[in-house]
């Protein structure tokens, strides 16, 4: 194979990331410290991270009510309003108490990883030969722990667990971001 030839599919891969990695390894960095500085900040991450989504709330609530006054003749009309008005209560909610809100969607998702966890589990089991089936359910023994610590330390755990959700997810996005800007810049130079 000639060197065009090898480079050819790396082209299609990274496009024009080859010749702009260098932006998407500083917002990998960027995105890695501001992960590892929100660990030490998870609480005021998951309350912050709450009046967002509650205003977010209150913003969409208010667009629908104003889009009802805009939908004559429909017949759904005033249910639209009530879904606008729910959303609205509820932004209100989470923007005067988001210490509450934090604990209701902590426990929510304790609910979910648990039962994640679980699933992932009876479906190792039925896996259980096949290749790969070992680390689906280490996966899953992992999910139901995590969850069932979250469920033993709520509603404590509110104020951190989603900060820390959070915090996490900006790490592995940074961590991505910098291995595909040094893949694209490995094969910019090939």
């Amino acid at each position: 194979m000639s060197n065009d030839e090898n480079t050819a599919p790396l082209g299609r891969v990274f496009g024009e990331i080859r010749e702009n990695w260098g932006w998407l390894l500083g917002f990998g960095i960027l995105s890695v410290i501001l992960g590892v500085i929100g660990l030490g900040m998870a609480a005021f991450i998951t309350l912050a991270s709450m009046v967002f989504y509650g205003i977010v709330l209150l913003i969409g609530g208010a667009a629908q009510f104003i889009h009802s006054f805009k939908a004559s003749g429909w017949n759904a009309k005033l249910w639209h309003m009530l879904i606008s008005l729910f959303y609205v209560i509820a932004g209100v909610v989470v923007v005067r108490n988001p210490v509450l809100a934090s604990g209701l969607l902590t426990l929510f998702l304790a609910g979910a990883i648990t039962a994640v966890g679980a699933a992932r589990i009876i479906m190792a089991f039925q896996m259980k030969g096949t290749a790969g089936w070992g680390l689906i359910l280490l996966g899953g023994i992992m999910a139901l722990v995590l969850g069932i610590m979250i469920f033993t330390h709520w509603p404590s755990s509110s104020l951190v667990v989603i900060g820390l959700f959070i915090s996490i997810e900006l790490i592995a996005n940074g961590w991505s971001a910098i291995t595909v800007a040094i893949a694209a810049r490995s094969a910019s130079q090939a």
